[in-house]
């Protein structure tokens, strides 16, 4: 690989790492942490213009958004060019169009794995998730399952990340349920039996992080501290946001029915209407814990302490309480001596 003439060996931004959909979710965290340990960050998303963002996570050209499609390998290759490693944060909910699971988590992760063994890239880290299965009941989880035997193949040293459901200031869990909550006296529930092991941002990028530097390498399972059901999560949740709500778990038949109404009306109107409320597919991965299994290697094993989530979504979800930030100052006023 012909070494840039700006960047000797010596040098602690000698190194640069391709993040696939770097400025989504988790990659904005991943690209922050390789820009602090110096490297140089090259963030490969389809609209460069709406990542402009992440040039603030290093010095000057520092880290920089690119313009890459993964279902074209032309594309894919021009963002790998001179990269020493690569991150792969691409994933999809849509089951259809041209960006559908099949196209993004299978087809796209294997292209990635493939150009960049081409390239001789020296190590390849890929956000799977947990319950990847290509035999899975979901598409989301067997596109998942053969995302991995794809990077696995063209790739065999490569770390595959498998997370529980990931929470930090911008995910999609938390804030949509404290959002729901604000709606009226009763949040409806699918899967409420169902346990998870939420895993927060920061460690799954701290995982990542010692992939890329070659330091850990193999098929690891992220989850926090506890694993618990949906139903407890929830009401955890509903503590920190300071509202009371009844938390009423639907059976799963009543789940399917309504997801595939949903579907099907987004089908009828060609996507106008956007079902973000629950899919048929979601419906299926529901019927299965999303937990660390036995014998899975782990956080521990990378010498990561899991944050509890208890600990960290005060930090975010003041923003839905009745008072907002307002909150202490109003609780601390209640023990006011009266006059």
């Amino acid at each position: 690989m012909a070494q840039s003439p700006f960047f000797t060996d010596e040098d602690p931004m000698s190194k640069l790492v391709t993040i696939f959909g770097g400025s989504g979710f988790v990659g904005r965290y991943i690209a922050r942490k390789l820009a602090q340990e110096g490297w140089r960050v090259r963030v490969a998303v389809r609209r460069p213009n709406e990542a402009l963002f992440v040039r603030g996570y290093g010095a000057v050209g520092q880290v920089e958004p690119v313009f890459c499609n993964i279902r074209d390998d032309a594309s894919v290759a021009s963002a790998l060019a001179g990269a020493d490693a690569a991150v792969n944060c691409v994933g999809t909910f849509d089951a259809r169009g041209a960006n559908n699971f099949d196209a993004v988590q299978a087809a796209g992760a294997g292209r990635i794995a493939r150009l960049a063994a081409a390239q001789g890239l020296g190590t390849l880290v890929h956000l799977s998730a947990i319950g990847a299965d290509a035999d899975g009941t979901s598409n989301y989880a067997r596109s998942k399952g053969e995302g991995e035997l794809a990077i696995l193949a063209a790739f065999p040293t490569a770390m595959i990340l498998r997370p529980s459901v990931i929470f930090g200031n911008e995910d999609g869990f938390f804030n949509r349920f404290a959002g729901m909550s604000r709606m009226g006296p009763i949040l409806p529930l699918i899967g409420g039996t169902t346990r998870f092991q939420p895993v927060y941002v920061e460690d799954v990028a701290a995982a990542a992080v010692l992939g890329v530097t070659g330091k850990a390498h193999g098929i690891y399972e992220l989850g926090g501290p506890d694993a618990l059901t949906l139903t407890e999560i929830i009401h955890r949740m509903l503590t920190v946001v300071q509202r009371r709500r009844l938390v009423l778990n639907l059976p799963f038949w009543v789940g399917t029915v309504m997801a595939g109404v949903l579907d099907t009306l987004s089908a009828l109107t060609l996507g106008l209407f956007h079902n973000g409320v629950i899919t048929s597919d979601q419906a299926r991965q529901l019927r299965q814990d999303n937990v660390v299994q036995a014998g899975a290697k782990t956080l521990a094993d990378l010498g990561i302490t899991p944050a509890h989530f208890d600990a960290i979504i005060p930090e975010y979800l003041w923003r839905y309480r009745a008072t907002g930030q307002f909150a202490a100052i109003r609780d601390s006023a209640k023990h006011l001596p009266k006059v």
